[in-house]
């Protein structure tokens, strides 16, 4: 059974009028790695820096491995920090960098060398001790600066937008060592980002934020799967929203019991299914192509101007380009589609 590690009560945050943090509640078990996802200003960084202590809430409450921490200083809690900036001491070597927090400590400098050296080694930065940070690349810096705040052995390690500098390719790469790294370490992680992908593919759960507030929280899966929102179903993967305008609207109405509340309807397009032949599905004519790599995504125009994005796989693109067909059939199940009661409804 999962041990629940950190919660969090009730948290809001003013900042004079502008509420950045409303009714902020969420549980975190030990050992679990934590995304906190959604667009700037959605409130995601103030909530990090709340539980880092680097804000203080203007009411509710924070517990970490059962001890209330919520008016505790900053200096007294029991996390590592890893920043968008990295924040290495551009004066300090690699090796200092990564013990400056263990000399602070009164750490003899032979043992925090003993530890500087086995952090290095799990970076795959060896030997880069007398190295200073502007003779590293971004991604290095970045190894270093998680390599600083793992080497206390924090209960907690709190991750700042710690990839967005970086190139695609390292940015890739990182994410796939600093998951490993969590794992093996068996840290509870917690990480913001406005990367749905980043989010997707590193975290145990995702807690989706927008306004200030939670909308969903829930695994890659339920979160992708699920979305509890049209918020969150808009904001995490690609999606077609049918409104009650759009021509497919009557499609999936038609399926739902009758009811007095009108719905909008959202499906995602790898689950719309492309037949080349038209005759009993529903009529569409291909106005754009876009590559995808492992995909063709087809944007279709189904009556009255509006469009549908659907992807299709690879060998079935190939068919319809060397054909050279601009019109195809579209097979749509209404089970596969997300519902949502219309605003106003």
């Amino acid at each position: 059974m999962s041990q629940q590690y950190l919660t969090v009560e009730s948290i809001y945050k003013q900042f004079g009028d502008f509420n950045a943090l409303s009714d902020i509640s969420l549980s975190v078990n030990k050992g679990e790695f934590i995304c906190f996802l959604g667009p700037s200003g959605c409130g995601k960084t103030t909530l990090l820096r709340t539980i880092a202590g680097l804000e203080t809430q203007t009411s509710g409450r924070i517990f970490q491995d059962g001890e209330d921490i919520s008016h505790l200083p900053t200096e007294k809690r029991d996390f590592g920090i890893v920043f968008q900036s990295y924040a290495l001491f551009p004066n300090l070597t690699v090796a200092d960098n990564i013990t400056f927090a263990l000399r602070e400590r009164g750490m003899d400098k032979a043992q925090s060398e003993v530890l500087m050296n086995e952090w290095l080694t799990n970076i795959g930065l060896q030997g880069s001790n007398n190295k200073y940070p502007s003779q590293l690349s971004g991604g290095q810096q970045q190894r270093v600066a998680l390599a600083r705040a793992l080497v206390l052995s924090p209960g907690l390690l709190l991750l700042d937008e710690p990839l967005s500098a970086l190139d695609a390719k390292v940015r890739t790469h990182l994410r796939v060592e600093i998951r490993k790294l969590q794992k093996e370490l068996g840290i509870t992680t917690i990480m913001v980002t406005h990367d749905q992908e980043e989010a997707l593919s590193m975290a145990d759960r995702i807690v989706v934020m927008n306004q200030s507030k939670i909308e969903q929280i829930g695994t890659p899966t339920e979160i992708y799967r699920h979305p509890a929102s049209e918020f969150v179903a808009r904001f995490v993967g690609n999606i077609n929203f049918i409104d009650q305008s759009h021509p497919l609207h009557h499609h999936f109405n038609q399926k739902q019991p009758i009811s007095s509340q009108r719905y909008n309807y959202a499906i995602r397009p790898e689950d719309i299914h492309i037949e080349l032949n038209a005759k009993d599905s529903i009529c569409a004519d291909i106005v754009d192509k876009e590559f995808m790599g492992a995909s063709m995504r087809l944007i279709c125009d189904i009556g009255n101007g509006r469009t549908i994005e659907v992807d299709s796989p690879n060998h079935l693109s190939d068919t319809l380009l060397k054909s050279n067909c601009s019109q195809v059939g579209l097979r749509i199940d209404p089970a596969l589609a997300h519902q949502f009661v219309q605003p106003g409804a």
